[in-house]
Order: C-alpha cells, then sequence, then structure tokens
C-alpha cells in the first residue's frame, strides 16, 4: 500500500515537501552531472544520456566538441560522420541521427540557437519532455515541468508520491505536489538519492535518509516534524 493510498502517513503534498527538504540537506550541491559549456551543448549531451551514464557521456563530449563545436558543423555533416565520437554512449546510431537532425532544425528555424519554450524543443528529433526539462531548467532557468528519468521514476513510486507509472503521468502527479520554482530541485535531488541510495537493485534502506518517509521501507508511519518554510538554495 502506498502512502498516498494509506490514511496514517502525511497527505502526498507534506511528504513531498518534507522529503525535499531533507534532500536538500543530504545533497546541498546536487546540480546537472553533464559537462557543458553553452545549451546547444548541453541539448547535444543530454540527448546522448539516454540510456548511458553521465561520468560516460562525459568522457566522450571534449572530442566530439572539439570536431563539431556548434550547430553549423553537425548540421553539415551526415549521422555516419558523428557516429564514431558517440559510439560508446550507446544507441549510437540513433544518437548520432538525432544530434544532426536537431542541428539542422535549429539552423533552420532558431538561427542555430537552442529556444528557450517547451514547444519547440519538442519539434526537434529525439527530444522529449525529459530532455526539454533538463535543458530548460539548467540553461535557462525556466521551471517548466519535472524531469522524469529512471531513478525519478522509481523514487516517486517507492515513496508513495504518485500511483502513475507512465512518465508523463508521473510528471503530471509530481508537479501538483510542489510550487513551481522547487520542479528542478526535486528533479536532481531525487536523481542523485537514486544513484547514491535508492538504487533500482539492493537499495540501501538502513542508511536512507528518507526511511521515515518511505512506505515501501517503514511498517508504519513514523513521526515527522512538518516541513520548514524554506527559501530556494
Amino acid at each position: 500500500m502506498s502512502g498516498a493510498e494509506n490514511p496514517g502517513w502525511p497527505p502526498p503534498p507534506q511528504r513531498a515537501a518534507l522529503i525535499l527538504q531533507k534532500l536538500g540537506q543530504l545533497y546541498r550541491e546536487a546540480r546537472c552531472s553533464l559537462a557543458w559549456r553553452n545549451p546547444f551543448q548541453l541539448l547535444v549531451a543530454t540527448i546522448l544520456s539516454a540510456q548511458c551514464t553521465d561520468e560516460r557521456v562525459n568522457r566522450v563530449t571534449p572530442a566530439l566538441f572539439d570536431r563539431f563545436p556548434d550547430a553549423a558543423s553537425f548540421a553539415a555533416v551526415e549521422p555516419e560522420q558523428v557516429e564514431p565520437y558517440v559510439r560508446s554512449t550507446g544507441f549510437y546510431r540513433s544518437k548520432a541521427r538525432h544530434i544532426v537532425g536537431t542541428s539542422r532544425l535549429l539552423q533552420e528555424r532558431h538561427q542555430g540557437h537552442v529556444p528557450k519554450s517547451m514547444e519547440a524543443l519538442l519539434q526537434c528529433p529525439g527530444v522529449a519532455r525529459k530532455t526539454a526539462n533538463v535543458v530548460l531548467a539548467t540553461a535557462y532557468g525556466l521551471n517548466v515541468g519535472v524531469t522524469v528519468d529512471t531513478h525519478v521514476r522509481r523514487l516517486s513510486n517507492r515513496l508513495g508520491l504518485v500511483a502513475a507509472t507512465d512518465p508523463a503521468r508521473i510528471e503530471a502527479e509530481l508537479m501538483a505536489l510542489l510550487p513551481q520554482s522547487d520542479w528542478d530541485l526535486l528533479s536532481i535531488r531525487l536523481i542523485f538519492h537514486g544513484r547514491a541510495v535508492c538504487k533500482a537493485r539492493r537499495p540501501a534502506c538502513g542508511r536512507c535518509g528518507l526511511a521515515e518517509l518511505c512506505p515501501s521501507y517503514a511498517p508504519a508511519p513514523m513521526s515527522v516534524e512538518p516541513p520548514e518554510k524554506h527559501t530556494r538554495r
């Protein structure tokens, strides 16, 4: 039974605020792990990060961006010329095709620049809401949604914050729990916690700072203090 269904647990909005607060104490310096110097580099790196670790992407992008520094340089070549640079990230043929296609679209419609709207980003090949949310929040400070990656999806369900399993519905339910200004903080902090503690296999529940708020671990609700009013940090 999830925390959303068990009346003994604090309601999801209160628990979400508490979880965000505790995660902020655990991961004060949580930031996007991808290496980037401009919004275009972040967009490309985020496309490459699908089904791949940020660490591996960061090993690939220096040589990639040295050869292809901007949208114009990617747009001028065929995907086959990009493939050798991104092979180790997995699914490299589709990723190379998406990067070249996106670069050509940016050249044609946006003078090579990354647009600042969800609608425009979603028109780029290979760019779905997860990628667009990362770029908008990280590069431009625009909170238009919650980034739902594999960690956010797993933790949101384990913590009983959402009942949905579909990423689009998970995002909508999470957005309803917290103020818009906190959406990106929730995403990045859940991602860090998923990598470090609440792993897909053998989660380290015994040392989890969220154990008292987690219906997947605690047999019954523990006594928790209401969340403090906080300012964004």
